[in-house]
């Protein structure tokens, strides 16, 4: 898989005419040349519904007047440029106007996405519909006349479906309907009806293609939907809504299924379908480098003007960053991350009834990566397949419910000498009344009181003792054989219309509330949903509380490092080189509009120490790809080096034997 993908965007409207006449082989390969680009996605068909080559499976864009396609994939593979193909298997805007009986519906009958002239846009297809059969024909069109080198299908998962293909399917079953249960069902075996058609089809022809279909987001916890993929492109556009913790969290969960997997950002000021947004540099710079540092490649998205003329703007900015990456590839092929901790994902384990939703972004995975990525932990994010013993420490986030599957799989963990760390609701049993394992705790009930107070019985970083504010939701429990480390202390009283005080809430009535944190052999429970609370409110006791836990149940991690809170760490192991690549990161967004996070300055650090522990006999330790030797020393396991200066991404290679 290539390291420096442009994914270029070309979703045209047949109101536009005329399109690509100003396309030119020798302008394309210039540009692409520019970004230093390796891999450029082409299209096929975009969301309106149009072919960008001569078609029979579908229908040319009425503006266009020559075979698109076959003149990006000429110029592209002349300078050694690959060309997978994107066909928008999810809309279809010209054909939802001609078929609306293929479209999704929800219960009440009516489309999503759009709603009516008051809203343009797209309309989205079942796939349980003769839509199927069109797009399979459209595919097999592509991939029999094209020398592509894979194919990106765009706008699919598993959908939630009321059309009355999906409701009579349910109903020639014996199914209601009205249950939704049956009708997921359905819509489970229609994705996958989905994608093993396509792949069989595009088999048939040339076996062994890539075929990715995008959804937006990896599902953790779904192995068999990133299965149906040969590869993995984490789409995560930080200044597009997903923000710069989403990347981090997804690519710590798909590196550990094995497969490879590309990093998707941007050049876009906002998201997809900006025509003269741009990044700046930096940002490019930064997004990049957190991709290989991660274990990914690179994919940049790009949106090609309707004239067909490549913006020489984007592919200088592009190429800044892509320069960086080929320097360094080198050291990110073949990578596996070393990990002392897990963090089972909530998202994975499936969603408590009391746990918030958060799309992209649940609250309790992101507020716990968050913690750990500023607490510079080396961590994977893994669901319940994984295999816990390869880790030290194992954190169940907030609402993860144990099960006697899990529970087995615990024990397991702690005989080996793995420590937990749970928190809220995590480590009761389905029906929340015990604890499924023995955390030091014995439950008595959800806590009354919201928000209460916490008093730690140690000192909380650079904070003071007191009594301090909590808003998660937390449980009352009882001491049964473990240390308390901290009690809640409750309110006066809730507030309410007849009894409320100040502007917020209740101060503390110093009135013990029971254990708040808790050590035993097995772990540390803290009773409350930190990690929610950290996502949603950024408090700075909640992580100072998480990292003291973390800390006390990791005494020997395999990296430390003075890097900054921003600033984010990796540790890569390349086993057949017998090397470890550390990844330093330094950069901080910042909040400009509403809601965009932006990387513009770039501030370098100085005398960053770095401590290794490894196994490994280390010979040497370098700068790459500068080749720089740095002096180290060598304590018993641990390696200390010092990097001079960082500024915006460092490798330091350390070769073992």
């Amino acid at each position: 898989m290539r390291f420096r993908q442009v994914h270029l965007d070309y979703h045209t409207s047949e109101a536009i005419t005329p399109i690509g006449a100003r396309f030119d082989k020798k302008q394309f390969q210039e540009m692409l040349k520019l970004g230093n680009v390796d891999s450029v996605t082409v299209f096929s068909k975009c969301h309106h519904g149009w072919a960008y080559h001569p078609s029979e499976a579908n229908e040319i864009h009425p503006g266009l007047s020559f075979d698109l396609l076959g003149a990006q994939i000429e110029a592209a593979h002349e300078i050694n440029v690959k060309t997978p193909v994107y066909l928008s298997a999810g809309l279809d805007e010209k054909l939802a106007r001609r078929h609306p009986e293929w479209l999704i519906r929800d219960e009440n009958d009516q489309t999503n996405w759009v709603k009516g002239f008051l809203e343009p846009g797209y309309h989205q297809f079942c796939m349980n519909t003769p839509y199927l059969d069109i797009l399979i024909a459209q595919t097999r069109e592509v991939v029999s006349r094209y020398d592509l080198d894979g194919l990106f299908f765009d706008i699919v998962g598993v959908r939630k479906c009321y059309c009355h293909s999906c409701i009579e399917s349910v109903r020639r079953e014996g199914g209601d309907p009205r249950d939704e249960q049956a009708m997921r069902r359905l819509w489970e075996r229609t994705y996958a009806n989905y994608t093993a058609r396509l792949k069989e089809a595009a088999e048939a022809i040339k076996p062994g293609l890539p075929i990715f279909h995008n959804g937006g987001h990896i599902a953790r916890g779904r192995r068999d939907l990133a299965g149906m993929n040969s590869h993995l492109e984490l789409e995560s556009l930080p200044t597009g809504g997903w923000g710069y913790d989403h990347f981090p969290l997804s690519a710590r969960y798909a590196q550990t299924l094995g497969v490879q997997f590309l990093g998707m950002t941007g050049k876009f000021h906002t998201s997809w379908g900006e025509f003269g947004g741009y990044k700046h540099p930096n940002a490019l710079r930064y997004e990049t480098a957190l991709s290989i540092a991660n274990g990914a490649g690179c994919s940049i998205g790009d949106q090609l003007h309707p004239d067909g003329h490549m913006d020489e703007a984007t592919y200088a900015l592009i190429g800044e960053a892509y320069r960086e990456v080929e320097s360094k590839e080198a050291w990110c092929t073949r990578t596996t991350n070393v990990a002392d901790v897990a963090l089972l994902s909530l998202e994975a384990t499936g969603v408590h009834p009391q746990a918030k939703t958060g799309g992209r972004k649940p609250p309790s995975d992101a507020g716990a990566a968050r913690i750990l990525l500023e607490g510079k932990f080396l961590f994977d994010v893994i669901d319940k397949e994984h295999d816990f013993t390869a880790y030290k420490v194992l954190i169940l986030p907030d609402y993860v419910a144990v099960d006697d599957g899990l529970r087995g799989k615990l024990e397991a963990f702690l005989q080996q000498g793995g420590k937990i760390l749970a928190t809220g609701w995590s480590g009761l049993d389905p029906e929340g009344t015990q604890f499924a394992v023995d955390l030091g705790v014995r439950h008595v009930e959800v806590n009354s009181y919201r928000p209460d107070y916490f008093r730690p019985s140690f000192k909380p970083g650079r904070l003071q003792e007191a009594s301090f504010i909590f808003y998660g939701q937390g449980q009352k429990v009882e001491l049964a054989g473990g240390i308390e480390l901290g009690r809640r202390e409750d309110p006066y009283f809730n507030r309410d219309v007849f009894t409320f005080c100040s502007h917020q809430h209740t101060p503390s009535s110093y009135t013990n509330g029971g254990p708040g944190m808790v050590e035993n052999s097995n772990g540390i429970y803290i009773a409350w949903n930190v990690f929610e609370d950290y996502a949603s409110k950024g408090s700075l006791i909640v992580k100072e509380t998480v990292l003291l836990a973390l800390n006390r149940l990791l005494p020997d991690k395999s990296l430390q490092t003075n890097l900054p809170a921003q600033g984010i760490v990796t540790l890569q192991e390349q086993k057949v080189e017998k090397r470890l690549v550390n990844h330093l990161l330094y950069a901080s967004p910042v909040r400009r509009g509403e809601n965009i996070e932006v990387i513009e300055d770039i501030i370098p650090l100085y005398d960053v120490q770095v401590s290794v522990r490894t196994e490994g006999r280390v010979q040497n330790v370098y700068l790459a790809p500068q080749m720089t030797p740095l002096n180290f020393s060598r304590e018993e396991q641990i390696v200390h080096y010092t990097v001079p200066v960082l500024e915006c991404h460092q490798m330091v290679v350390l070769d073992y034997e």
